[in-house]
């Protein structure tokens, strides 16, 4: 029994791991309870990893390797639910909120090694807890009434579930050489000098107990395929293009012949960058397709409703006194949600079934009719919001803190993408415009939340056409990075078409790096603005590649 609640698996059946974790849970709750600041919870989380990684150049293999790894990741919590030793320490720029960091454990199941492992990790972030939860103490008595002084950690029913671990069957023949013919594709222009074509297929095991009684072992499964081709114009400027494919698992993921059309789509596409002309600066009406403007709202809005934000006095806190308030046009709803598997047939990264806090992931309605409503929130609590709902995650090896997993933008009354371009040109002799910009292909970008800087983001376009308000043919270009800052963005937005893109992909943060997906629609923003991209003033390579001298030969 941990924490009241009887556990019901008996132990002939019990992982090894999970019963080491168990054991040891008991005997430290037990032992330092007469301590002079006793630890009120303890939480264990070991992440199995097992993965095999690929990656073939111009049609032959650079990188193979195959891996076993386990994380463990301890959060011992000393004070109370109320105040404990994670609270911010304020005065400092420097001090960062106390986080577990992960340590390696053992891969074997021998019980005994395991519970070693863990006794002294435990005995050493003890000691650390401790340590930090005196100044707590004394910050808060030296220094001015908090914002916020909601508790730092909220109370959570406790969960217990036992899945079967994940696999799959990887052909790692089958593959290599399928990567070697899909990266000999990039050889067809010599002027791209990295053709890469990289894969990654991972089987992961999580083992999750805490003090209050929540005992977990669940497991999931996925391969990414990312192929990216980069070449770079005469004026120094780095051209990179990619196609990424994610599935949950191998059949889940497109056929050979679809990867290598996309591939060649990338090819040509690259040829045509070099010669694009540069457009330095924008300020002007233009449309995101749909992938675009999922990660534009991962960056622009996901990482502003990030719970843990709120609390802290560093934050800008962009949102934290609007709710309720209007700030999307009312045809618009987000959503987060990672029960979310499946999306237009295709697979979402930020799928899970709970979350690394042990909470049992929820779909969180951010925004409904264009009025915010909710944050995504950890076990972190903040005013107005007691409860976790799901979105604490990590990296194995980070602390946790709110996070984002599937955003979805819901768009009513929409229009065909055709009928976008025709608002757009309207939008652009509206405005006295020569032409707008069509921002096609994203590869991610950053944003800034706290106070000490500009409340702002930029985003980092790869393929970017201006469609033209008299009609003419659109004309690809180059050299511009989307920025601004949120609130006034959002209130430029005026339709969008009935399509839908996906976007794939991993979001670092401060706990690492999490698979997440953002799904939206194609968007008319009114006004958007683009700075001058920085750029290498590297030449191009100054030999010709000997693929092209091959083939000369």
């Amino acid at each position: 029994m941990i924490g009241g609640v009887p556990y019901q698996l008996h132990a002939q059946t019990e992982h090894p791991v999970l019963q080491a974790m168990r054991a040891e849970m008991q005997r430290t709750m037990q032992k330092f309870s007469s301590e002079q600041h006793p630890p009120y919870f303890i939480g264990y989380a070991v992440t199995e990893v097992r993965s095999m990684t690929m990656s073939a150049s111009f049609g032959d293999i650079v990188l193979e390797d195959a891996n076993t790894q386990r994380t463990l990741d301890i959060d011992v919590r000393v004070g109370s639910y109320q105040v404990d030793n994670t609270r911010q320490l304020r005065g400092s720029n420097f001090e960062q909120p106390a986080m577990s960091r992960g340590s390696s454990f053992p891969i074997g199941n021998d019980v005994a090694a395991l519970r070693s492992a863990l006794w002294l990790a435990t005995d050493r972030q003890y000691k650390s807890s401790v340590e930090r939860y005196v100044k707590v103490v004394s910050n808060q008595a030296v220094k001015v009434k908090e914002e916020d002084a909601s508790p730092d950690f909220s109370r959570e029913q406790p969960v217990q579930a036992i899945e079967q671990v994940r696999v799959f069957a990887f052909d790692t023949l089958a593959w290599r050489n399928r990567l070697k013919r899909l990266s000999r594709l990039f050889a067809a222009d010599p002027a791209i000098y990295q053709g890469e074509v990289f894969l990654r297929a991972e089987v992961t095991t999580r083992w999750f107990v805490n003090s209050e009684g929540t005992i977990l072992q669940t497991g999931d499964s996925y391969i990414r395929v990312f192929a990216q081709g980069m070449t770079k114009a005469d004026d120094g400027m780095t051209l990179p293009l990619y196609r990424s494919y994610f599935a949950f698992t191998p059949e889940g993921l497109p056929g050979e012949q679809a990867m290598a059309s996309d591939i060649t789509t990338v090819v040509n596409l690259l040829g045509k960058l070099r010669q694009a002309p540069l457009i330095e600066t924008f300020s002007g009406p233009a449309i995101l397709s749909g992938e675009a403007s999922g990660v534009f709202f991962h960056e622009i809005f996901g990482h502003r409703i990030e719970g843990h934000r709120q609390k802290d006095v560093r934050s800008s806190q962009t949102f934290k006194n609007l709710i309720g308030e209007k700030i999307l046009p009312d045809f618009i709803d987000v959503t987060f949600d990672p029960t979310l598997t499946t999306l237009n047939g295709r697979d979402v990264v930020g799928h899970y079934r709970y979350d690394d806090e042990g909470v049992l992931g929820q779909k969180v309605v951010a925004v409904k009719d264009g009025a915010f409503q909710n944050f995504l929130m950890s076990r972190s609590p903040i005013e107005r919001f007691s409860q976790s709902n799901g979105h604490g995650r990590r990296q194995s090896g980070f602390g946790v803190v709110a996070r984002q997993s599937n955003l979805l933008v819901q768009v009513r009354n929409q229009v065909s993408f055709d009928s976008l371009r025709t608002l757009l040109r309207a939008e652009c002799k509206k405005q006295g415009k020569e032409f707008g910009l069509y921002f096609v292909e994203i590869s991610g970008g950053f944003t800034f939340t706290q106070r000490t800087l500009p409340n702002a983001f930029n985003v980092q376009p790869l393929l970017v056409y201006k469609i033209f308000a008299d009609g003419r043919a659109d004309e690809l270009v180059r050299g511009v990075d989307l920025i601004g800052t949120p609130l006034t963005t959002f209130k430029q937005i005026q339709a969008a078409a009935n399509d839908l893109g996906i976007f794939n992909g991993v979001c670092g943060a401060e706990s690492g790096g999490v698979p997440v997906s953002a799904s939206s629609p194609s968007l008319l923003v009114s006004v958007i603005e683009a700075q001058k991209k920085s750029k290498s003033q590297a030449k191009p390579p100054i030999l010709p590649s000997p693929i092209s001298t091959q083939k000369n030969n």
